[in-house]
């Protein structure tokens, strides 16, 4: 395969001149923030197996849902013309996750060191999604 297919889409819309090329817009499974929300969501499925069955059905069911939601924002996001109000949602939902992966360190169902992992999954997925946002404004 070429380098860079599929990293952008073109749409063409019929007018009465005949077709005209409307605007580039980067599908939203190219961009590197929705790489990173899917290696965020695969790491907390795959913590979340090891929970005890006191908390699997419960916070990591959560937790699960909740990076979930990410991608949908990324994806809302992508798709709208005013990003910022999907990029808000986004910053809401991460957060809660955030509290959430605390709340495992601190109750000692996830370790230290899977912790670090995600945090620092988590670190540049914020940076990119608060960049995006900025861009926007």
């Amino acid at each position: 395969m070429r380098s860079g297919f599929l990293t952008h889409l073109t749409i063409y819309q019929f007018n009465f001149r005949g077709a005209g090329k409307i605007k580039n817009m980067a599908l939203y499974y190219s961009l590197k923030v929705f790489k990173d929300v899917y290696d965020l969501i695969i790491k907390v499925f795959e913590y979340t197996l090891d929970f005890p069955r006191e908390y699997k059905y419960t916070l990591g069911q959560d937790m699960k849902r909740d990076a979930i939601v990410l991608v949908r924002s990324i994806y809302r996001a992508n798709k709208a013309k005013s990003k910022t109000e999907y990029l808000e949602a986004f910053l809401d939902d991460f957060e809660i996750l955030k509290l959430e992966i605390r709340l495992c360190v601190d109750m000692k169902i996830l370790s230290v060191r899977k912790q670090a992992e995600i945090a620092g999954l988590m670190d540049g997925i914020g940076k990119q999604i608060t960049g995006w946002r900025n861009a926007g404004l």
